[in-house]
């Protein structure tokens, strides 16, 4: 990318057209319709640039929408003002964890694609009896029973179906007493604290980049 300083001197030479016409120091452009070259190569707009893509620690009791028509308390209040934010895939009201919100739509549509195979780790607290064929079926990583009696573990989706993990553990005849999502692709929650957001990391932004970038899975 060009310095303002170089790209003004690129102008004064005449090697920077917009739309068919020498541009001049100054000029003002819309950047999403103009057609701007540069000694006759157009240069093309990054379409993602200026996009913006936070990480929410999703509480319990929030729904995952920007408004709700019957007051409940929505993650529209959780987020900053001035930027039309939306989240990527749902939680339910009673799942706590990561919560990907962007500007982003091609970022979002990649996440939610039921191609796209993201993996995506929640933690669970269950009470029930636990035995070797639920641990299989469950495909449940890091077992840890509790003092109380219950049992902590992890799965690991890489499908978003609707309340995929509270319908396997009933199934399995498990209580779930809390669920919270850990990770989502290359972001984790870490020490995000309830009710907060953060940036992405660098890691986790150049690792979604690498995904936009890969080719279409049919």
């Amino acid at each position: 990318m060009a310095s303002r300083r170089a790209v003004d001197q690129l102008i004064a030479k005449g090697a920077v057209a917009v739309d068919g016409r020498r541009a001049h120091v100054g000029q003002s452009i819309e950047a999403r319709a103009s057609i701007v070259t540069v000694d006759g190569k157009r240069v093309h707009r990054d379409a993602r640039a200026g996009q913006l893509t936070l990480v929410l620690n999703k509480p319990a009791g929030v729904i995952t929408t920007m408004s709700d028509e019957r007051g409940r308390s929505s993650i529209a209040h959780l987020l900053p003002a001035g930027r039309r934010l939306f989240p990527v895939g749902r939680l339910d009201a009673d799942t706590t964890g990561v919560l990907l919100c962007t500007t982003d739509g091609a970022l979002a549509r990649l996440l939610t694609h039921p191609s796209s195979g993201v993996p995506k780790r929640y933690e669970v607290v269950a009470r029930g009896l636990w035995s070797a064929q639920i641990a299989h079926d469950l495909k449940a990583l890091d077992h840890a029973p509790l003092p109380d009696g219950s049992h902590r573990f992890s799965v690991v989706l890489t499908e978003g179906r609707n309340r995929q993990v509270r319908r396997m553990c009933a199934q399995a005849g498990l209580r779930i007493l809390s669920l919270t999502r850990t990770r989502f692709g290359p972001v984790r929650l870490g020490q995000l604290k309830i009710g907060c957001t953060r940036a992405l990391e660098p890691a986790e932004a150049r690792e979604l980049r690498r995904l936009l970038a890969e080719p279409v899975r049919k």
